[in-house]
């Protein structure tokens, strides 16, 4: 041939191989010339052949015309070569590859190059030399490229039966500028077929070894019958010829009930739709080869079938036979072909027989690395590699798009390869795209490799941006009506892309959009330009006038041209621009909702599928997708408990109860156990996962009323799962109480937040077009009804902290049934706590509604109605205690214990007796005492459930308080409201003295915290109130002398430690005072009883001294009066008339207690000036000066104008008291007029 001269390198080339058995799993082969390495591995996949045994070495005359006994019969030596030879063996199947790549899922898009028969990979490196046509359907998969025979004869043939493709035949008759016509095989071609069959199974060696036998059959009729056999599927099952015995399985038309093959190496958490039957996975589409082999030829990696017969024999485990005429020399196509079945199939020798018009004339044996080197067939095995890598780098520069069948060209004669879009081609000429052959298998294999991707997907998430383009190249595919069962499987994968219950990690290229990822079934950066870089530069002009009439009118149709099949042999003539798109980043968000909606809306696509093929719109119940749910809601309080009780019933009837499997059609009219009933429940499922996420996602930003929307949703998607479900799967159950869980949760927000209920209702009343959509198909197996009282959006606190509760118990009671006892231990603490924090939410807003009864109004006795609500939240405080002693919650429980005791005194002031006219409340009742002690018995026992303030210091603190609180309020009660009518009054002193003493004892005064003030104030109110009860008991005691000397003392040790401590709060002036003019009553009722008068002046000065100290109650007094002068000149305000001063100062106390301190000091002045001047002894200059500063005093205290300015007042006062002690310091600021 003149093509082998253009490219026959110069030099002798010797090659080196690694030689095995062919069959061997790790077999492989190193090919290296003098000046260059030819690289060439071949592992075998997969192998149907038996250990290759010797070939028969025939006899020189035999006569291969004549048949051999054992023709014809299946031998397991030859595979099929044996039997499809003489129909066939030169024809490859139209979906071969396809047939391969459904086997070895792993490989596709990823690890391999090209998938096809080897016969089609030795036509294409034997383009440059041939002059032959070259037909060729291809397809991308990621980066594998899949490479199947167009038999365009056949094709039209069936075209013309079917009526389809004819878009295609005008279109081929316009490239090749001539009316189709179907051509024969000449029947040269059938007697050399026929020929070499029969040498192959001449050549069997041992127990079936042919003996020649009388030629009755007429090779004529043989060709005839194989003529009309037809290669193309009709429905993609092969054809009954090419089926062997031990290959028989079941085929499943192509019609509506068109199952996918179950993807069985998915595990079971991936959750992927393991929803079709195994013998369906196919699609009629086998792998028929021999043997697949895993073959390396440079850098390209390819997984080849192969059919060529092996034998054992020579030096090598491995030979393969060729026959040649010998009045024919071998050629360099011939060579080439010759090479690569060996390359391919790891054979180091080639056992050549040649016959003269069909006698065996002799044998010849040649190494696999010496066949370029043949006479006459002399070839560059770098140039056959060159040949290699352009085309594979020609077809993945320019078949671009998953999913689009391409079709590669070249007419007999020519030297113009072209490519052509068939796929575009189709939609131009406005044909249906099931009208292409190719269209379901490409979508089941980019199915299937989706699958096998998301096996690894947990692992590494880079897989997740190829998966996301295989599934929605797969839908772009299919046509709904024909094929939902692939669509609703691919939507429901899609959505599986998206976690929903894990934290999103940040990824390498997290955060980037869509876009990012290029187009959806393109594998080119950048759009594909009409004038292309390479063909532009290597233009050539010097075709036939034909060929360029040609050119001109299709080339505007075809993706790409090569020019001429020489350029094919220049190294590194086309570069793949982009072999695959790198990087292609998943696009996930940070946000939640976002996420959520992409499941949703595959969900609401894959769902819309189902529904397609089980019954028409107008069959369904009619309910209207754009009219919201109404809510089923009446205000009002009345009858709201038992309505509460019918309506949650069902969250706690099937509760730990296994349903029985679904016997009969659904609502819809869907049969269980259908794929439609199994995709259904998956997608149901789903979506009630992405609602609950979206909801918690709404909780989390407060946003409780569209959090209790999507939690309705939720809820509503797993009603309909339930109910067309049968058993349910353990992890479902405990999804069903998370939802419970939640639900409880935004009730109980909901409960406490009830001042923004108006955003909440609005919140709660939007819905989405897709919501509207998602609950119309959940409204065609449910009635979404189950859960609508517990997802109502209510105005009544107490009926929300109600369904709150009870969706707590129903989740509590889903986690110890017998399916989940043993599941989630965690959850159960968890929803215990929640359990024992909604009963203590309750306990208290009951007790909260009996306070407020309390309030109300001024009552005679308890009501009945009090009382219930005292018992009701009681009975709650128990339950909810309980709950946190079954987790070993001791912080918890004793908050619930310090609620109790809180209680206990809401009881007793309950019981605080008759309110008479005059406002003045009964004697302290034996009922406020013992509730009383009752909440002190909680109180301590709260504090032995924390053991120590370390555990848990604000819940001690607040514990600590409280008590101190209880024991205070009780001696307050006790020494204000002293029941005498029952008790002496010495037993009601040491009761409030106990009382009070152990108050004390809880006050906390030496840890600095934000209570330490008020720890202060109420020790120091206690030591007043003990020293104004020994006070009054050291006045009233008559007779015994000892016990009153003690209350004296008492009496005066109390006193001067509450003047101590209200002197250190510098913000209790009023208290202060009091005290201090007490003390001084006290000093002048001691004074009483003196009988000399220099005992009764010791006895005056102290008193004098003690009134001085009431310098720094007036000086804060004062500072605060003209704080607030200040404030009211500022906003120039009017005077206040209030009782209250802007500081929080009683005007009202002051005004009484400066008058009684006036009248108080204005006496002991002059009662101490008057024994003063009657004393007898001569007075010391000291005496004197002391006397007349008693004198000024007294008289500008008596000068002082009774409507004097209380400010001004105070103020004389401090003065007053400054002559008095004139070393005293001043207290706070200077005193200004």
């Amino acid at each position: 041939m003149s093509a082998s001269d253009e490219y026959r390198e110069p030099g002798d080339h010797v090659q080196e191989e690694n030689i095995s058995t062919g069959d061997d799993k790790d077999d492989s082969a190193m090919c290296s010339g003098s000046s260059s390495e030819i690289k060439s591995r071949a592992v075998v996949k997969y192998c149907a052949a038996p250990p290759p045994s010797t070939y028969a070495l025939l006899q020189e005359k035999t006569d291969l015309k004549l048949p051999p006994a054992n023709w014809l019969r299946e031998n397991s030596q030859l595979g099929t070569a044996g039997t499809t030879v003489l129909g066939s063996s030169s024809k490859g199947k139209p979906f071969s590859s396809f047939g391969m790549a459904y086997e070895f899922i792993d490989c596709i898009g990823d690890d391999v190059d090209v998938v096809s028969d080897s016969e089609n990979i030795k036509k294409l490196l034997k383009i440059p030399y041939s002059k032959s046509h070259v037909s060729m359907a291809v397809h991308r998969i990621g980066r594998t490229l899949l490479l199947d025979d167009l038999d365009i004869q056949e094709l039209f043939m069936r075209s013309s039966q079917t009526g389809d493709w004819t878009w295609l035949k005008d279109f081929y008759q316009r490239l090749m500028d001539q009316k189709w016509q179907r051509k024969k095989k000449s029947k040269e071609q059938w007697y050399q077929k026929a020929i070499l069959s029969k040498f192959l199974y001449y050549s069997i060696n041992g127990d079936c070894a042919a003996e020649p036998v009388a030629d009755n059959l007429n090779d004529d009729e043989q060709c005839g019958a194989q003529e009309f056999g037809s290669s193309w599927p009709t429905t993609f099952t092969g054809s009954d010829a090419d089926e062997t015995a031990a290959c028989k399985q079941e085929r499943v038309p192509m019609d509506s009930k068109f199952a996918l093959g179950q993807v069985t190496s998915v595990p079971q958490e991936q959750n992927l739709p393991a929803l079709f039957n195994e013998g369906e996975n196919s699609q009629g589409l086998r792998n028929d080869f021999v043997r697949n082999i895993m073959w390396t030829f440079e850098d390209i990696h390819m997984l080849v079938g192969s059919n060529m017969p092996i034998f054992g024999g020579g030096r090598y485990p491995a030979v393969s036979l060729k026959l040649r005429d010998n009045n024919k020399p071998i050629n360099i196509l011939t060579g080439i072909d010759y090479w690569l079945d060996n390359l391919m199939c790891n054979v180091p020798e080639l056992v050549m027989c040649f016959h003269v018009n069909g006698i065996v004339q002799k044998y010849e044996m040649i190494k696999t690395e010496d066949i370029p080197h043949l006479e006459n067939s002399t070839f560059s095995t770098r140039v056959v590699k060159d040949i290699a890598q352009n085309i594979l780098s020609f077809l993945k520069s320019n078949c671009t798009k998953e999913g689009h069948t391409y079709w590669l060209f070249k007419a007999s004669g020519s030297d113009i390869v072209k490519l052509y879009d068939l796929t575009t081609l189709c939609e131009e000429a406005e044909e249906e795209k099931s009208h292409n052959p190719f269209t379901l298998p490409v979508a089941v294999l980019l199915y299937k490799v989706a699958c096998n991707l998301m096996i690894k997907a947990r692992e590494n998430r880079k897989h997740y941006g190829t998966i996301r383009t295989l599934l929605l190249n797969c839908i772009k595919l299919l046509d709904q009506d024909r094929h939902p069962q692939i669509i609703a499987s691919a939507h429901y994968m899609l959505s599986e892309l998206f976690q929903l219950d894990e934290p999103q990690e940040d990824d390498d290229d997290g955060g980037e959009s869509f876009r990012a990822c290029g187009s959806e079934d393109s594998y080119s950066n950048d759009d594909r330009e009409e004038d292309d870089e390479d063909l532009e530069a290597e233009e050539e002009s010097d075709d036939s006038s034909s060929d360029s009439n040609s050119r001109t009118r299709d080339d505007s149709k075809a993706v790409a041209v090569i020019r001429s099949v020489g350029e094919l042999s220049v190294p590194e003539k086309y570069k793949s621009t982009q072999l695959i798109r790198p990087g292609c980043a998943f696009p996930v968000s940070q946000d939640k909702e976002e996420r959520c909606r992409h499941v949703l809306n595959y969900v609401l696509k894959g769902l819309k599928a189902v529904d397609s093929s089980i019954k028409k719109e107008s069959d369904l119940p009619a309910v209207d997708p754009n009219t919201p749910i109404p809510l089923k809601y009446e205000d009002g309080s009345a009858g709201r408990s038992c309505d509460a009780e019918k309506g949650i019933s069902p969250l706690l009837e099937g509760v730990g109860l296994l349903q029985a499997d679904q016997k009969h059609p659904t609502r819809s009219g869907m049969i269980p156990g259908t794929w439609q009933h199994q995709m259904k429940l998956q997608l149901f499922l789903k979506a009630s996962k992405a609602y609950y996420v979206l909801s918690d996602a709404a909780t989390n930003l407060l946003k409780y009323g569209r959090a209790l929307r999507y939690i309705k949703l939720s809820l509503q998607s797993y009603g309909a799962y339930c109910s067309i479900g049968g058993a349910l799967h353990p992890q479902v159950l405990l999804f069903h109480s998370h939802g419970l869980s939640l639900c409880g949760d935004i009730q109980l927000m909901l409960a406490q937040n009830s001042n923004n209920r108006a955003a909440y209702q609005e919140e709660y009343s939007y819905q989405t077009k897709e919501d509207q959509e998602i609950l119309h198909s959940l409204h065609r197996e449910s009635s979404c009804q189950a859960f609508n009282m517990a997802t109502d959006l209510a105005t009544d606190p107490e009926y929300q902290l109600f369904v709150s509760s009870k969706c707590y118990e129903a989740a509590y009671e889903l986690l110890v049934s017998h399916a989940l006892k043993e599941e989630a231990p965690d959850q159960l603490a968890q929803l215990l706590k929640r359990l024992g924090n909604i009963r203590n939410e309750m306990g208290v807003y009951y007790m909260n509604q009996a306070a407020a009864m309390q309030t109300e109004q001024e009552k005679m006795s308890v009501s009945i109605a009090e009382q219930e609500m005292w018992k009701k939240s009681f009975a709650f405080f128990e339950k909810g205690m309980k709950d946190f002693e079954a987790i070993g919650d001791s912080t918890n429980k004793a908050l619930l214990l310090c609620n109790m005791g809180k209680l206990m005194r809401i009881c007793a002031q309950g019981h605080s007796g008759v309110v008479s006219v005059n406002d003045s409340r009964g004697e302290f009742s034996p009922e406020e005492a013992l509730y009383y002690h009752k909440a002190i018995d909680y109180y301590l026992r709260a504090m032995r459930s924390l053991s120590c303030r370390e555990n848990h210091q604000p819940v001690w603190d607040s514990v600590n308080w409280e008590l101190s609180t209880t024991y205070f309020t009780l001696a307050t009660l006790l020494q204000d409201y002293a029941p005498l009518s029952r008790k002496a009054p010495e037993q009601i002193e040491r009761e409030v003295t106990e009382a009070m003493m152990k108050s004390l004892k809880y006050c906390d005064l030496h840890t600095e915290s934000a209570r330490q003030p008020l720890y202060q104030y109420r020790a120091a109110t206690i030591h007043h109130r003990l020293a104004s009860m020994y006070h009054s008991c050291f006045r009233n005691q008559v007779g015994d002398e000892r016990l009153r000397k003690h209350h004296r003392s008492l009496a005066e040790l109390h006193y001067s430690k509450a003047v101590y401590l209200f002197l250190s709060l510098k913000d209790a002036p009023c208290e202060l005072l009091r005290a201090l003019l007490e003390r001084v009553a006290f000093a002048e009722f001691t004074m009483a009883a003196q009988n000399s008068s220099t005992a009764k002046q010791k006895s005056l000065t102290a008193a004098l001294e003690i009134m001085a100290e009431t310098r720094c109650a007036f000086q804060i007094i004062h500072k605060e009066l003209l704080e607030e002068q200040k404030e009211r000149s500022d906003a120039a305000l009017p005077a206040s008339s209030g009782c209250l001063a802007s500081g929080g100062l009683n005007l009202q106390e002051v005004t009484k207690l400066t008058a009684l301190f006036e009248s108080r000091f204005s006496d002991l002045l002059l009662q101490l000036i008057k024994l003063m001047l009657k004393t007898k002894r001569k007075p010391s200059k000291k005496d004197e000066e002391l006397l007349q500063s008693y004198k000024n005093v007294y008289s500008k205290l008596l000068r002082c104008d009774k409507s004097t300015p209380l400010l001004a007042r105070v103020h004389l006062y401090a003065e007053l008291l400054q002559q008095l002690t004139p070393n005293a310091e001043d207290y706070g600021t200077d005193m200004v007029s």
